[in-house]
């Protein structure tokens, strides 16, 4: 994390975000909060012993603060013991979404990427029901994320993962000329439109859990309902309506992946890959970035309980190629 040095002694100050903060009692009785804190580069555990509230005031979740303290070890891991504390002010000129891990690229570029494509499908059916949707949705697309806390779990992740597959896509389609494309582009900027419902997001751009909608029908069912409204209201054709559905029905491959049927016709399979392969790629970037050269990550259960191997010949902190 981006703390400034206060002295020689090992104090710093700084702002940050508070991830998660709760009350709890020491060994001795006294009361103290125990912190998360975090901004874009990272977290850190923090403590304020001898909390009051009549003292230091009361703090939650998404809440910026400034903080002085000092860095020490614990159990390996670095751990801020605070000094002072407040809630921060209009004078600090800070601002919420710099504190949070995003995906390094302008969020309204890559919904105006979206749209003008979609915009420029010759197929008059898939482009009124996709650009009706982005339209209706654009001030959430913006910062959503793509997940809870696997792949894309950042703000703008959506986005990110969308366009991301798209471009996979656009490759493919490049490769084998009988794919429809336009088909296949409509269901890659679709495909995860519900977890605009299945999420509940923060102010920050991250998840903090799943709606009652999201738990009870999850994304792929919510999707392909949103799909056939847009589709009678717009008088799409039935066809191209249940094309659509079943691509966002399908996507997750398997039904032990939570997909409603598997995919049954080309562009559905091609969608399903590239998302798998988006979201592994992400995953295993994630790990090896983490990892140190010639060394190897922890399992991960999300890539099959597998340990991955970083063999250091390649600058992973380079974006994806999306524009």
């Amino acid at each position: 994390m981006n703390f400034t040095p206060v002295d020689n002694t090992g104090r710093v100050d700084g702002f940050c975000l508070i991830k998660s903060v709760e009350l709890k009692t020491s060994s001795k009785g006294d009361t103290y909060l125990d912190f998360t804190l975090g901004d874009a580069t990272g977290e850190i555990n923090g403590k304020l012993w001898r909390y009051t509230a009549a003292e230091h005031g009361e703090y939650k979740a998404n809440e910026l603060v400034k903080i002085r303290g000092t860095i020490t070890q614990y159990n390996g891991a670095d751990q801020l013991r605070i000094e002072r504390i407040r809630p921060t002010i209009d004078s600090d000129n800070v601002r919420l979404e710099d504190f949070v891990r995003t995906t390094g690229f302008s969020a309204t570029q890559m919904f105006d990427e979206l749209f003008n494509i979609a915009d420029n499908f010759s197929d008059n059916d898939l482009k009124a029901i996709v650009t009706a949707i982005l339209k209706d949705n654009r001030e959430n697309l913006l910062f959503w994320p793509a997940a809870f806390k696997l792949h894309h779990a950042l703000r703008g992740g959506l986005l990110m993962h969308t366009l991301s597959i798209v471009r996979l896509c656009e490759g493919v389609c490049s490769v084998y000329p009988f794919i429809d494309r336009e088909l296949l582009l409509s269901g890659a900027i679709l495909h995860d439109i519900s977890k605009l419902q299945e999420f509940d997001v923060n102010e920050t751009g991250t998840a903090d859990g799943y709606t009652v909608e999201g738990n009870l029908l999850g994304h792929l069912a919510m999707g392909a309902t949103v799909i056939d409204k847009y589709a009678e209201k717009l008088g799409v054709d039935r066809k191209v309506s249940m094309l659509l559905q079943h691509m966002i029905l399908s996507h997750h491959g398997e039904p032990e992946f939570g997909a409603a049927v598997r995919p049954m016709f080309i562009e559905a399979e091609v969608l399903s890959e590239m998302d798998l392969l988006d979201s592994r790629i992400y995953e295993m970037r994630e790990a090896v970035a983490t990892t140190k050269p010639d060394d190897f990550s922890a399992r991960l259960w999300a890539l099959d309980n597998r340990k991955l191997y970083n063999h250091n010949r390649k600058d992973l902190s380079e974006n994806p190629k999306l524009f």
